[in-house]
């Protein structure tokens, strides 16, 4: 018997039992559904967060104020005996190629938000006061426009830079928003610059949401008090330069405070290729864990296929004493019947992948948080039921490849 014989049969005899058929692949397109939805889950977690800390640079690292000691072993937070903030003269210094060779640049900023209206429209932002240097220590590009300059810095001039998207939103046209006005707590703002688009993770505030102005500009019109440096970006001269800036940086900030070790000082450096390698960690454990917990789907519909096979070898006990009779060897019926199984169980996967493209679709639609389906992911999946389906065929077949002819013929 041919390959394209063995599997005419397989097809004829599970169209023959079309509801149950259907019943039957329920299981496995359940069980392939959840594992390609998690696998995307966790693909698109990972590339949105990577992509999102990727704006900041691979050769960059983050001075962020505020951590004062180890957690104690009792699990309780420390309180700081004294506050040492970051300032924009830490900043100064670590400027100083003199003392620091190998950094290239360094951008203040303090972290707020505020929202900005224009006419009618209300747009919130997560803003960034910061100096002059920001636009290139981040890596960011101009969309239209410009942005502030030495001069605007020391004269606290009331201009701002916008996201792509806090544009849109105030002017509906990101290019039409250079030389408009904006307002923020009872403040007038003109637009001098629009950032190019650089996307946001699942929606929420990033790249684009934003909006930069001088800090002086900030803490003369806007700011309550005088706020803190939240955090410090330092550029390193090249990717293979990071570790002595890092090095460079610690040093100086612990000289600056008369401390030796960053624990005392008030501050922690971050590596942005450091937070990128931690979440690859923890959205591949995610990957097993959702994955793991799908797979249980998997193999219930596994079980079903089983006993649907168990179910067919005990209806067709005659037929299979027959072809036996007239000369089928014990292995064609083995392999009859494990292509029986597999194609149930790949008719199911595929129906899975259908189902499971049709809800990424829907998700990415109302949530705009990607979930890619990827070639590898659809071949794993057609994989995995065809894998799981000649598991499942194996017993089945096996019963009904060792039944006797002359038994079989005899049953009712």
């Amino acid at each position: 018997m041919t390959w394209w014989e063995t599997f005419r049969i397989a097809l004829d005899a599970i169209v023959a039992h079309r509801v149950r058929s259907i019943l039957t692949t329920l299981g496995i397109t359940i069980g392939i559904a959840a594992v390609t939805l998690s696998v995307g889950l966790a693909q698109g977690a990972s590339s949105a967060v990577t992509s999102s800390m990727g704006d900041l640079g691979s050769n960059m690292l983050t001075v962020m104020g505020g951590y004062y000691g180890p957690v104690p072993a009792d699990g309780m937070m420390m309180a700081p005996t004294e506050q040492v903030p970051l300032t924009v003269a830490d900043a100064d210094a670590l400027a100083d190629r003199s003392v620091a060779p190998d950094i290239a640049g360094v951008a203040p900023v303090i972290n707020t938000g505020f929202e900005l209206t224009a006419g009618d429209k209300v747009a919130g932002t997560n803003a960034e006061a910061t100096t002059t240097s920001w636009l290139s220590v981040r890596s960011r590009t101009l969309a239209s426009g410009r942005f502030f300059t030495d001069e605007e810095y020391a004269d606290a001039a009331p201009v701002v830079v916008l996201g792509t998207q806090v544009a849109e939103q105030l002017f509906g046209d990101p290019f039409s928003a250079v030389g408009q006005m904006v307002s923020a707590n009872g403040s007038s703002f003109r637009v001098i610059g629009v950032l190019t688009g650089e996307g946001s993770v699942g929606g929420m505030m990033g790249a684009d949401d934003m909006a930069a102005i001088p800090m002086t500009t900030y803490r003369e019109r806007l700011a309550w008090g005088d706020d803190p440096v939240s955090a410090i970006y330092v550029q390193a001269a090249s990717v293979e330069k990071l570790p002595q800036a890092y090095q460079e940086t610690e040093a100086l900030l612990l000289g600056r405070r008369g401390v030796t070790s960053p624990d005392q000082g008030g501050f922690m450096i971050m590596a942005q290729q450091s937070l990128v390698d931690a979440m690859a960690e923890v959205t591949n454990a995610l990957t097993l864990l959702l994955g793991g917990i799908a797979a249980i789907s998997l193999v219930v519909g596994g079980i079903g296929v089983m006993n649907i096979m168990l179910v067919s070898v005990s209806e067709r006990v005659r037929e299979i004493g027959l072809r036996k009779a007239l000369g089928a060897r014990r292995r064609t019926v083995l392999l009859q019947f494990l292509t029986e199984a597999a194609l149930l169980a790949l008719v199911g996967g595929m129906f899975g992948l259908l189902l499971s493209g049709g809800v990424a679709w829907l998700i990415t639609a109302a949530t705009q948080f990607p979930i890619p389906v990827s070639v590898p992911t659809v071949l794993m999946a057609l994989g995995v039921s065809a894998t799981i389906g000649i598991i499942a065929g194996v017993y089945p077949a096996s019963r009904a490849a060792r039944l006797a002819p002359i038994d079989a013929l005899r049953r009712e």
